[in-house]
């Protein structure tokens, strides 16, 4: 008998591993669920991106002689709700001898798909992701016995397993790491490349005009609506970036701009987590273009890392910790999640403003925006981490739980006590005012260490110091801030709680 082939929704990926093998009968089925859209409140634009790019796959699908059962969202009221629940209503249509489905990204779907085989009374057979470059064993076993789990040690591990940027066994030009050439201010005047938009297609506005009556309410702007929905889109996308943006995109990685969402960075990490795109393909062509002469070493290494690194560092430290992993909280933070980060004008605050108004416009918004302006305020404040991670998740629309929660729970809010970083990153209002023009345009003055009109940034940043010396004198990175803080004087610090009380308090995280 045939076999019930699964996709969900982060794997539209025509070679991904639910499909290897599959005969001419096999039934592939796909669902749009209540659940999946609503167990957080997503994104207008997040929910319409992987809507129609799932629709857009089915169809490809059928172009190729597949069988497809596709579950749709506006016919939710007679159909499934769940994943699981689309799958028995694909049963009772059919006869199959057993359920092949790729193995999710989140603890929340791995630990339901466990319950299937008993609940469906189908053979259920889940097969690893193998878009990935590191499985999970592997990193098992390099995480095994180690003091930390050190992500550049890792990151050289999969340069050697995937031969980017090597020669032989040594690195290209001598060196594993370029970040230290990467973290440049933009110069007065930059201009960042020019992005490549996607008209919306008969498909597509469908799905906006669903997404607009059903989700209407949650977070975010859904139009204008640019992003790539299908794998040819999504390659010229890749193709844009590399020859555009990329020549620039180690100088200025770090770098913040007012009015700027996008600056140098690739766009693409929805597309690679949706599966439109291949994480070593995309590596393969920056790597293509240091070769060609049309790109420096310091911009493909930095962004090679982010992929073969970084991202797969943390998905084996989001499945190596478990489901606990997001139940600690080594800073006992407890605050509320201001509301300026669901309205950008509920803030005076230019550079969390223009993060935020990032944020709700385009579903996006760059990596040092989401670690040194709205993680680094939300850790300097003591916000509990399940409000932050949540929102988090909501926001964006490349964030899957696999890789969202280690990079707020643990790099942004410091809240797994060390690891995934060796220090929280907590900085002041003189970081931002370096990186970015933001300060110069608000209403705070960088330049004020405390008072109603210094930037929060600034006493905030002490007072985190301050109130988490015991969790925190020890680690060696914060030898110096420690160090200056014992200089200050009883008078200074009590003025810097003082003013971080009263601010917290205004806007209700105290």
């Amino acid at each position: 008998m045939p076999a019930l082939r699964v996709i969900l929704g982060d794997q539209l990926s025509h070679d991904v591993a639910a499909l290897d093998g599959a005969a001419d009968d096999d039934l592939v089925v796909m669902a749009e669920v209540r659940d999946e859209a609503t167990y957080v409140r997503h994104h207008q634009k997040k929910i319409a991106f992987i809507f129609s790019a799932m629709r857009h796959f089915a169809a490809e699908l059928r172009e190729k002689g597949r069988q497809v059962r596709y579950f749709h969202i506006e016919d939710d009221e007679d159909g499934p709700h769940t994943l699981r629940a689309a799958a028995r209503k694909a049963l009772e249509e059919g006869r199959f001898d057993e359920i092949v489905i790729t193995e999710p990204g989140e603890w929340r779907l791995a630990e339901d798909l466990r319950r299937w085989e008993g609940d469906l009374g189908v053979p259920v057979r889940v097969v690893a992701d193998d878009r990935f470059i590191c499985d999970h064993e592997t990193f098992e076993e390099w995480a095994e016995g180690r003091d930390g789990l050190l992500m550049e040690s890792f990151y050289r591990m999969m340069r050697r397993k995937t031969g980017l940027l090597m020669n032989g066994d040594e690195p290209e030009g001598g060196r594993w790491n370029y970040d230290k050439e990467n973290r440049k201010p933009a110069p007065g005047g930059y201009e960042p490349p020019k992005r490549i938009d996607f008209q919306p297609n008969d498909i597509t506005s469908r799905v906006l005009t669903t997404v607009a009556e059903r989700y209407g309410d949650h977070f975010g702007a859904l139009q204008p609506f640019h992003m790539a929905v299908i794998r040819a889109e999504a390659l010229r996308a890749l193709n844009a970036f590399i020859e555009r943006a990329l020549p620039e995109f180690g100088d200025y990685q770090d770098a913040m701009l007012g009015g700027e969402a996008y600056l140098n960075h690739s766009l693409l990490s929805a597309y690679i987590n949706a599966g439109l795109l291949g994480p070593v393909e995309v590596c393969e062509k920056a790597e293509a273009a240091y070769r060609a002469g049309e790109a420096p070493l310091n911009a493909v290494e930095g962004f090679i890392r982010q992929i073969i690194g970084w991202r797969e560092y943390i998905r084996g430290v989001y499945w190596l910790k478990g489901p606990d992993y997001a139940k600690t909280n080594h800073l006992n933070a407890s605050g509320k999640l201001p509301d300026f980060y669901w309205d950008p004008d509920k803030t005076d605050m230019a550079c969390v403003s223009e993060a935020v108004r990032h944020t709700r416009d385009h579903a996006y918004s760059h990596h040092i925006q989401r670690l040194m302006i709205t993680g680094n305020f939300a850790l300097l404040a003591g916000v509990e981490p399940a409000e932050v991670n949540e929102w988090y998740l909501i926001v964006y629309s490349d964030a899957f739980e696999w890789v969202q929660l280690p990079n707020t729970h643990g790099m942004a809010l410091f809240a797994d006590g060390g690891v995934v970083a060796t220090k929280p990153y907590a900085a002041g209002g003189n970081y931002i005012n370096k990186m970015s023009d933001y300060c110069k345009g608000c209403a705070y003055s960088v330049k004020d260490k405390t008072g109603e009109k210094a930037c929060p940034f600034n006493y905030l940043y002490w007072d985190f110091l301050d109130r988490n010396e015991d969790r925190l004198k020890g680690l060696r990175r914060l030898n110096m801030p420690y160090n200056t803080l014992g200089k200050f004087s009883a008078e200074r610090r009590n003025e810097i709680r003082e003013d971080a009380d009263r601010f917290l308090k205004s806007i209700g995280v105290r």
